[in-house]
């Protein structure tokens, strides 16, 4: 009894000294910026990632993620006590691990914890007792205790005795300047107490505010919940946007008005669909988690549906306004994509509607093209590899009359509205970005979408 108080008491002073030593299990948009954090917060960090080259480029000092400040990363590294690594064995040596890894859906549209297991096995292979061990990535409610707990406790030790384990859901919003890792609220679940009380007195030490829950499953399920809500409210406000569109109302201009409502409302705005491997993935993990607990989630399914249809139903309405407008048909049409990031400002492709939306129009017989500041060569994507090594097209005045049609997909910051107001033959536009910023369209008709 008193050496696994001892564990316990061990790990809680060196989380309250900052003398704990963390490791963030994955270096993407989540497992970076929390790394990032957690240095900046005082304490040790080292990044562990099995791609050599990311490892490599961060301790170089490189500016990995665009929306980064310029030498976040480069600082971090020169100060000594931040680093990325892809030697597992490092792990037996930190006090605090975060899995930070992907958790997609499958070829089924089912979840995948194949990088969540694979994380949990190269811990369990390299741990030793005294450590907590947090998961960050999305899954199902009881899938920490269910998947994870088994895997680590195999050789013998126990949680909340001999280690400490909990969830607690990444709540990242790339790009987004004001709500980051440190001001966002951290939920924290734990099934033992003693896992509880130093998972919030970590993340208290790293954010603003923790805030403890009940169980690891109550903290998965908030992940869902939460995205899930979004889920349902995005697929509401495009199905308005077409019916609105058969009416002849500006769904753009009802969703300000209403936002005015100091209660019981809030605004979401219309576009092509979801991307990310937030949105879109977690409530398929609640949708499936319900049904193998007997239960079902009509309403999330069909939001689900409908959100999945969205690029398609781009393209449909793209292949009309060409005829209507223009006389021109799909089949053989020259367009040009702004954007194929999934959201704004971002170099993140992941299920974004807009490469939907692309390979839709292509089967349709369409020659796409794209511009996207963020890409000036397509990578090879997970969703959409037959794309990789296409060429972002420079804006030009003749180069962009010379399309049919141009379609907005992604918003971007950095890219000359006005000339293509100026210059495009037919304008469809997914993001109201022309009325938005007030640009008045001359080239040619403007089509919201």
């Amino acid at each position: 009894m008193t050496s696994n108080f001892s564990l316990f008491s061990d790990l809680r002073n060196k989380i309250e000294t900052h003398e704990a030593k963390v490791m963030t299990v994955g270096l993407g948009y989540v497992g970076l910026p929390m790394a990032l954090t957690i240095h900046e917060a005082g304490f040790d960090a080292l990044g562990f990632d099995l791609n050599a080259d990311r490892v490599a480029a961060i301790n170089a000092g490189e500016k990995v993620i665009s929306y980064f400040p310029e030498r976040r990363i480069a600082d971090a590294v020169a100060s000594g006590r931040f680093a990325a690594t892809d030697d597992a064995a490092r792990i037996a040596d930190m006090d605090v691990i975060l899995i930070c890894v992907p958790t997609p859906l499958d070829a089924r549209r089912d979840p995948d914890l194949s990088y969540v297991i694979r994380a949990t096995e190269t811990i369990a292979a390299h741990r030793r007792p005294g450590q907590l061990v947090v998961l960050e990535s999305t899954v199902w409610p009881g899938a920490t205790s269910g998947v994870l707990k088994p895997i680590l406790e195999a050789g013998g030790l126990k949680a909340g005795r001999d280690f400490f384990m909990g969830f607690s859901p990444e709540r990242e919003d790339p790009g987004n300047a004001v709500h980051n890792t440190r001001n966002i609220p951290k939920v924290v679940g734990a099934d033992d107490k003693a896992s509880r009380d130093l998972m919030e007195l970590f993340y208290g030490r790293i954010v603003d505010r923790p805030v403890p829950v009940s169980s690891s499953a109550t903290a998965e399920a908030v992940k869902l919940t939460e995205n899930s809500f979004r889920t349902v409210n995005i697929a509401l406000i495009n199905e308005l946007k077409v019916a609105f569109d058969a009416m002849g109302v500006d769904v753009w201009e009802v969703v300000d008005a209403a936002a005015t409502k100091p209660f019981g409302y809030m605004p979401f705005y219309p576009g092509p669909g979801i991307g990310g491997d937030c949105i879109p993935v977690s409530p398929a993990y609640l949708s499936w988690r319900a049904r193998d607990v007997g239960s079902q989630t009509p309403i999330i399914d069909l939001a689900r549906a409908s959100n999945d249809t969205a690029p398609d139903s781009i393209a449909a309405r793209v292949a009309a306004g060409l005829m209507r407008e223009a006389g021109v048909s799909i089949s053989g049409a020259r367009l040009l994509m702004l954007g194929v990031a999934y959201k704004r400002d971002v170099e993140d492709t992941r299920m974004s509607p807009a490469l939907e939306a692309l390979r839709r129009l292509e089967e349709m017989g369409a020659a796409c093209d794209y511009h996207d500041p963020y890409f000036e060569v397509m990578p090879v994507t997970r969703d959409h590899p037959n794309l990789a090594g296409r060429k972002s097209v420079a804006l030009h005045a003749d180069t962009v009359a010379s399309y049919d049609a141009v379609l907005v997909m992604t918003d971007h910051s950095g890219v000359d509205y006005a000339l293509v107001a100026a210059s495009a033959k037919l304008l469809f536009d997914s993001r109201n970005v022309f009325d938005g910023k007030g640009i008045k369209v001359t080239g040619g008709p403007l089509i919201k979408v």
